[in-house]
């Protein structure tokens, strides 16, 4: 079995930001001439996300609705985890989005449903943080 491992790096422009990563993923595998497998795609930071659905803008804007209506950035004294940090709200968006996927590969390419693309989530940007591709296969 082989096995490959590969980091991105990412600069958030904004504090939020939903950042399709599919290509880069895409070109992760190619380099691994792994065919059959599994490929795990992971945030390796605890205010990122690393997710998968529709890219579509009207979404993503509903998911940053959706996700400041559940954990709203300010008040930031709102949060007990708030004194060192202004952050909490970015901890509790990436449990609801998750940490990582696991994707099946099936000839060479990541088997997917005909919507689906590869996102990563932050919650806390204007920063550099990466995600972890590791791909298992033969």
């Amino acid at each position: 079995m082989k096995s490959y491992r590969k980091e991105l790096w990412f600069n958030a422009k904004k504090r939020r930001e939903f950042i399709n990563i599919t290509s880069q993923v895409e070109e992760c595998l190619k380099e691994s001439g792994i065919k059959e497998g599994m490929l795990l795609c992971n945030a390796m930071h605890i205010t990122a996300s690393v997710f998968i659905n529709d890219d579509e803008s009207g979404l993503h804007q509903d998911f940053e609705r959706w996700l400041e209506e559940l954990a709203p950035e300010k008040p930031y004294d709102q949060y007990l985890h708030n004194g060192f940090e202004d952050n909490a709200d970015a901890h509790l968006k990436r449990s609801v989005m998750g940490r990582e996927v696991v994707i099946a590969i099936t000839n060479g390419k990541l088997d997917f449903g005909p919507w689906e693309q590869i996102f990563y989530g932050e919650f806390d940007g204007k920063r550099r943080k990466r995600v972890l591709v590791k791909i298992i296969g033969e």
